[in-house]
């Protein structure tokens, strides 16, 4: 697999490559319908402006994320983006058979050829209820032997190449390589590279061992980011489909034209976090309610911890608070989620970060 299909290119006075997370949020006194609108235009708005790559997160029992089901949200953006690469950030692998993401991922690949990636995860995205339902079973293992299992039955798949004597070598997911093999047949050069995503060490240690890409959850997991990217990089060994080793990090990132209305979305989008955490998930609050909420001492603690990892205010304060994170992790791409209550604030940041590091207007 040719590098160049994992890693980005810089524009402008970026430091590295900069891409979008979306987590396709719905704010209170708007739809799902309105936030999948919004992925829409935030995919074509980068492209346009240069983002290298528009993914997306699994995530399920959550009213206030519309993102339950990455492979459809991305084959829609597919029709309506040309360049740009996308990709799942991440599938939570654990919820789903690997020949399933196998069949969904080659569908999207020949969707949108050269385009795809395959981020997964091994948390479950949700409760523990919700993990339960989606995987029929009350036996839930996020641990060290199921997930590399799964891993490695999802790259056979993917790569049609089940020893002789497996219960699976005949067994082929389509769309895939075997199409190649049938008489006739004619089959893309390109299969979606495979991310490992994580936020502690786990997924760090596996993706350097096996010599793939790394994404961090840098937004959620502040404290974990330095240690972990170190150990992905202790551990990395080349492989066929990386030479040295390539670590993005999500990055929590909101960008306003006024400092106070960063802040105001900034809150809104904590108190969201803090009803999560507390059991009661909802629509993402208006700022309006967030002023007004009175939080707590303790969830008023946990709002400034939140908040300190949130780069916002002003372009030009994002644009140093982003350019300091880098230099502190050295990753090797920033892809950035802005969260806010509105749809068209959270479009307007990633046009003002755009701005700030004179990225391409075309």
């Amino acid at each position: 697999m040719a590098a160049d299909e994992i890693r980005g290119e810089g524009h402008g006075t970026a430091p590295v490559p900069l891409s979008v997370l979306d987590l396709v949020t719905v704010g209170a006194g708007h739809t799902a319908t309105e936030a999948l609108r919004t992925g829409v235009a935030l995919s074509r708005l980068a492209e346009r402006r240069g983002y290298h790559r528009y993914w997306v997160a699994e995530h399920h029992s959550m009213p206030g994320v519309a993102s339950s089901s990455p492979a459809v949200i991305l084959a829609h953006i597919a029709a309506h983006t040309e360049r740009i690469r996308l990709g799942s950030g991440g599938v939570m692998l654990p919820n789903h058979a690997p020949l399933v993401i196998a069949e969904q991922f080659g569908t999207l690949e020949a969707l949108a050829p050269g385009r795809i990636d395959l981020g997964l995860g091994r948390a479950p995205g949700t409760d523990g209820a919700t993990a339960a339902a989606l995987r029929r079973t009350d036996h839930l293992n996020e641990g060290a032997d199921d997930f590399p299992q799964q891993l490695a039955e999802l790259t056979r798949f993917l790569d049609d190449d089940f020893p002789d004597g497996h219960p699976y070598r005949r067994i082929h997911a389509v769309p895939g390589p075997i199409q190649a093999t049938s008489p006739g047949g004619v089959q893309s050069p390109h299969r979606p590279p495979l991310w490992l995503l994580g936020s502690s060490g786990f997924s760090a240690r596996l993706a350097g061992m096996l010599g793939l890409p790394f994404a961090f959850a840098h937004h959620f997991s502040a404290q974990n980011t330095v240690p972990a990217l170190d150990l992905y990089r202790e551990s990395f060994r080349p492989s066929a489909v990386l030479d040295a080793p390539y670590a993005l990090i999500g990055v929590a990132a909101l960008a306003t034209d006024d400092e106070r209305e960063a802040r105001r979305q900034v809150l809104a989008a904590a108190l969201n976090m803090v009803r999560l955490r507390t059991g009661r998930p909802g629509l993402v609050p208006t700022p309006e309610e967030a002023e007004a909420y009175a939080f707590s001492p303790m969830e008023q603690d946990f709002i400034s911890s939140w908040n300190a990892n949130v780069i916002h205010g002003t372009p030009d304060e994002v644009r140093s608070g982003l350019d300091d994170l880098h230099k502190r992790t050295g990753a090797d791409e920033l892809m950035i989620t802005s969260n806010a209550h509105s749809g068209d604030v959270r479009v307007r940041s990633y046009e003002l970060i755009a701005d700030a590091y004179g990225l391409p207007t075309a």
